[in-house]
C-alpha cells in the first residue's frame, strides 16, 4: 500500500488533532499541515486489482479531532468512496469529530431537479458523507451555496476570491471589468468587482449540450476594456471559450484574464483555452495538478489551515476575511 497521510498534532488550542489526506488532496494535505506546524502521520489508501479502496490508520485517532482533506474531483465516484472509507475509518477508531475538508464538492451543480426523473446529488453526497459519521463540512465556492441546506452537520463554506485577488492584484490593467460568465455568477463577479474595484459585466447565455454552451448578449461595457472573466470552476473550458468570443465580439480589446477557484481541466480543455485574448489563468490548488501553459495556481493552504485553527479554538470562521 502507498503511504498517503498526513499529520498529527496537539498544538492548535490545545485541542488533540489530526489531519489525514486522501489520493485526491495529497499536496494541499500536505501543505495546510505545514501552515499548522504539525508532523506528517502515517495512513495508508490502495486499491485492489478490482477497483476497491482499502484504507487503514496507521496511528491513533481515539479522541481525537480529525480533518479529512479529499477534494471529490475527477474521479468524482472514486474520491468520493475513497473520503466515505476514510470518514468510516476514523469513526470506529473512535474519533472525537470528523470533519470533512472538502476544497472541491463534486456533484455540486446537482442541487436541483431538472425533470421529473433526475436524482438530486447534491444531496445524496450530504446523506451519505453524515451516514459514515462525518459531522462537519469545509469547503471552498460551492458551485451553489445552497447545497448547505442538504446537510444536518454544520457547513463551513470558505472562498477563495481574496486570495485569487491578492495574487492578481497588480497583474491587471486599470481599466479592467470584471465579467460573470452567465445570471447564476453574478454574486460572485460582485464579489471580484468589490475586491479589486472594478465594475461589473454580465454574459447571457443558453445552454446547448452537457458540454457546450453560447452567449447569447453582453449586458454591460466592453468596448475598448480589458476583461477579467471569473467562474467558480473550469471543467470542460466551453464557457470560457464562448465568453472571450462574445466579449471580442463586443469590442473588448484582446487582453483577457480568466480566474477561476477549481481548475478541472478534463481532456481537451487545453485546446479550447488555446486563444491569443487569453493573457492569463488564474486557478486555485483545491484541484490537483493538470493546468495548462500560462496558468498561475494559487495555494489555498493557508486560507484552509486559519479555518482550521478556528474550528479548534471553537471561533467563528468568517472572521478569517
Amino acid at each position: 500500500m502507498a503511504a498517503a497521510g498526513i499529520a498529527a498534532a496537539v498544538g492548535v488550542a490545545g485541542r488533540d488533532f489530526t489531519i489525514l489526506a486522501g489520493t485526491a488532496s495529497p499536496a494541499l494535505g500536505a501543505a495546510i499541515a505545514q501552515e499548522l506546524g504539525v508532523p506528517v502521520g502515517a495512513c495508508d489508501i490502495a486499491r485492489y486489482p478490482d477497483g476497491e479502496v482499502a484504507v487503514q490508520l496507521r496511528e491513533s485517532v481515539r479522541r481525537k479531532e480529525v480533518f479529512l482533506v479529499q477534494s471529490t474531483a475527477p474521479p468524482v465516484d472514486e474520491h468520493l468512496v475513497e473520503l466515505l472509507a476514510l470518514a468510516d475509518a476514523c469513526r470506529r477508531a473512535v474519533a472525537l469529530r470528523i470533519t470533512a475538508i472538502m476544497p472541491y464538492f463534486g456533484y455540486g451543480r446537482s442541487d436541483k431537479r431538472s425533470g421529473r426523473r433526475e436524482p438530486i446529488m447534491g444531496r445524496v453526497v450530504a446523506d451519505v458523507l453524515q451516514a459514515v459519521g462525518t459531522g462537519h463540512v469545509v469547503t471552498v465556492d460551492l458551485h451553489t451555496p445552497q447545497i448547505e441546506g442538504f446537510f444536518h452537520a454544520p457547513v463551513d463554506g470558505l472562498t477563495a476570491v481574496p486570495t485569487l485577488c491578492d495574487a492578481m492584484r497588480g497583474r491587471l490593467p486599470r481599466d479592467v471589468v470584471v465579467v460573470s460568465p452567465d445570471a447564476g455568477r453574478v454574486r460572485l463577479a460582485s464579489t471580484y468587482a468589490r475586491c479589486l474595484g472594478a465594475p461589473v459585466v454580465v454574459l447571457h447565455k443558453r445552454r446547448e449540450s452537457a458540454t457546450q454552451t453560447a452567449v447569447t448578449h453582453v449586458v454591460g461595457e466592453v468596448a475598448g476594456r480589458a476583461c477579467l472573466l471569473v467562474d467558480d470552476m473550469i471543467s470542460t473550458g466551453a464557457t470560457v471559450a464562448s465568453g472571450i468570443a462574445a466579449l471580442l465580439a463586443a469590442g473588448a480589446r484582446p487582453e483577457i484574464v480568466v480566474a477561476a477557484t477549481h481548475g478541472l481541466f478534463v481532456a481537451g480543455t487545453g485546446d479550447r483555452l488555446r486563444h491569443p485574448a487569453l493573457r492569463h489563468l488564474f486557478v486555485t490548488d483545491t484541484v490537483g495538478p493538470g493546468a495548462p501553459p500560462n496558468t498561475t495556481v494559487v495555494s489555498v493552504a493557508p486560507l484552509i489551515a486559519a479555518a482550521v485553527e478556528r474550528v479548534l479554538a471553537d471561533g467563528a470562521v468568517g472572521d478569517i476575511y
